[in-house]
């Protein structure tokens, strides 16, 4: 898959285009469908996803406090998976959101992607003011030769799912919900970095994962059963999300005590896998009772993985 980081930057090996445009945020079951059917009508053209960052809401609602499921970088690894041929990452900014319809069709789709067909959902709006349609995009189409392929309302309900449904179902915890509608295990990636240390102390020793990207959805605070693969081992984790209140800790933390692992990889990527989620976070009477929980959940954990409910 080629990146480009700007349609103006674009190349590309084959002679015409078949688009889709969207945000594609969590790449879920029902953008997969998208593109499935993108990359089987491109066996002669460029199979090409034309998406945007930042993403418009943050930019043109002035406060918007969107948290997005997928960072740039976890959605540009999510689409290396694929057999997409090209990704175009079209800064957004103010002025991009003034093309008028016709200045978006010509200038940018036709003349820079090199369009030939494009893909888009039954409800597609665009151009300053979301003035342009399906309609006239039609005909746009007769004028400067290129076809407009509408997914069909039924077969997006038939998916039933949207990154709305999976933000609402991380923020409430319902982690099986989320996985089920994106298609794989929701994703934290950061940097391990130093905490207090108080695991060590008690022999369960943590990494705290730092997420640099502020606009990436952490979901509900509370105990999560995880896994990851570092350095080519495979290990399961128990994850706390919360702000620690048995300890009076004053700002959220993303902790994972990894299972049979106790290696110092301070400064190192992680990527986290969430799988279940074991319960919410609570304030113990003291950090005894704190750990004694601690291995109840581990108990759990090793429970789920022992029957198969939990598997790489």
């Amino acid at each position: 898959m080629k990146i480009f980081h700007s349609t103006q930057e674009f190349i590309a090996e084959k002679k015409g285009s078949i688009i889709t445009i969207g945000t594609f945020d969590g790449l879920h079951i029902g953008h997969q469908e998208i593109l499935k059917n993108l990359i089987n009508q491109s066996k002669d053209s460029n199979s090409v996803i034309l998406t945007f960052f930042p993403h418009p809401r943050m930019v043109l609602q002035q406060g918007s406090d969107l948290k997005l499921l997928t960072t740039l970088q976890e959605k540009i690894d999510l689409l290396k998976k694929t057999e997409l041929d090209c990704l175009v990452i079209e800064p957004f900014t103010k002025e991009f959101s003034r093309l008028t319809a016709l200045e978006f069709v010509r200038n940018v789709l036709k003349q820079q992607l090199k369009l030939e067909k494009l893909i888009i959902g039954y409800d597609h709006q665009f151009g300053r003011n979301r003035e342009g349609d399906l309609e006239q995009l039609k005909e746009y189409g007769i004028t400067y030769g290129f076809d407009v392929e509408e997914i069909p309302a039924q077969d997006i309900k038939n998916i039933a799912v949207s990154s709305t449904k999976i933000r609402k179902a991380l923020t409430e915890g319902d982690i099986e919900k989320a996985n089920s509608y994106l298609g794989y295990e929701y994703l934290l990636n950061g940097t391990i970095v130093h905490g207090r240390g108080l695991g060590k102390q008690y022999n369960y020793p943590t990494i705290n994962i730092h997420i640099e990207e502020s606009y990436k959805l952490i979901p509900k605070a509370g105990v999560y059963v995880v896994k990851t693969t570092f350095n080519n081992q495979n290990l399961f984790g128990i994850m706390n999300i919360g702000n620690r209140p048995t300890v009076n800790g004053k700002k959220q933390t993303i902790e994972v005590h990894l299972l049979d692992f106790n290696t110092d990889i301070y400064g190192e990527n992680i990527q986290i896998q969430l799988v279940y989620r074991l319960r919410d976070e609570k304030k113990f009477d003291s950090i005894e009772y704190l750990f004694d929980q601690i291995k109840e959940d581990e108990k759990q954990a090793r429970k789920l993985i022992s029957n198969g409910k939990i598997s790489f």
